[in-house]
């Protein structure tokens, strides 16, 4: 534990599984205290025990952060908790369908705008006063697809660059508050989300979605977490309003790059930390987090 988040106090929404397991671990081994938020179905208690069993600091909260009341009294454990607020990553985010726009189904596109923009914003809204205290800072998920687009995916990226913008026009607000605000950008990542397996995608669509990264493969939710760290620590003390890819290349990239790419360099790095959820994504429309926008 090198300690670059030695007494922070950190909130993970969906902080459960895939990139938000590697996020609450990778924060907890640096000496944050984690709040890891999810719903009732994710693997929360798994992680804050598997925290814990490290020798972290971390509980759970569980609940629909979407709802206002449930994103204040989320910041309101964590500060009763653990006495303040520091960081507040928005991870949680949905990926529950694939299909052409004439296709597309509604309650999938009404999941993702409460799941993927309600959720920034509510508990952005209320972590603000806090992290004013603090002059702390907040790391959002935004995506290669909200930077790019990308097919079959519309309504998705479109929800990632709602994130992106709201973050740049938030870093300039809460500057003379001494907030920070910035986002990460994953490209394919191996968890639920890019195996036909576990997730809406094709096969030709996971094929695609692989070949066309310059580095050959999906990236680890622990090289995406590191990018979190940086940005959630003081060595990014100047760093605001920035989204930093961590896409393989993807948002450079006009071809399939990926299948030039010699077999031996297509191989994952192993990491450090111990992840057990990274294929337990929200890939689908839940009930516990479902509601009609209309």
């Amino acid at each position: 534990m090198s300690g670059r988040l030695t007494n922070k106090v950190v909130i993970v929404t969906g902080g459960g599984s895939g990139i938000g397991e590697a996020i609450s671990k990778k924060f907890a081994r640096e000496g944050a205290a984690v709040v890891v938020v999810g719903l009732e179905s994710d693997p929360v208690r798994e992680v804050v025990d598997e925290i814990l069993a490290e020798g972290g600091r971390a509980i759970g909260y569980l609940g629909d952060i979407s709802a206002q009341e449930v994103a204040e009294a989320c910041v309101k454990a964590a500060v009763q908790e653990f006495g303040k607020l520091d960081i507040l990553v928005n991870n949680a985010g949905v990926f529950p369908a694939t299909a052409e726009l004439d296709q597309y189904p509604v309650d999938a596109f009404e999941y993702m705008i409460k799941n993927n923009i309600y959720s920034v914003f509510m508990m952005s809204r209320a972590a603000l006063p806090e992290l004013q205290k603090t002059k702390g800072n907040i790391v959002s998920a935004g995506s290669e697809a909200g930077q790019m687009g990308s097919p079959m995916i519309t309504p998705y990226g479109g929800t990632k660059a709602w994130v992106m913008t709201f973050s740049k026009g938030l870093a300039v607000e809460q500057a003379k508050h001494g907030v920070r605000v910035n986002c990460v950008g994953p490209g394919p990542i191996d968890t639920a989300w890019t195996h036909k397996e576990t997730g809406p995608m094709n096969q030709k669509m996971e094929k695609n979605t692989v070949a066309g990264v310059p580095l050959g493969r999906r990236g680890t939710p622990e090289e995406v977490a590191n990018v979190y760290l940086f940005l959630a620590s003081e060595e990014a003390s100047y760093v605001t309003g920035a989204t930093y890819f961590v896409d393989g290349g993807v948002t450079i990239s006009k071809s399939a790059a990926g299948d030039e790419v010699p077999s031996h360099l297509k191989q994952e790095p192993t990491g450090s930390l111990n992840l057990q959820h990274s294929k337990e994504g929200n890939t689908k429309v839940r009930e516990e987090a479902a509601a009609s926008m209309s």
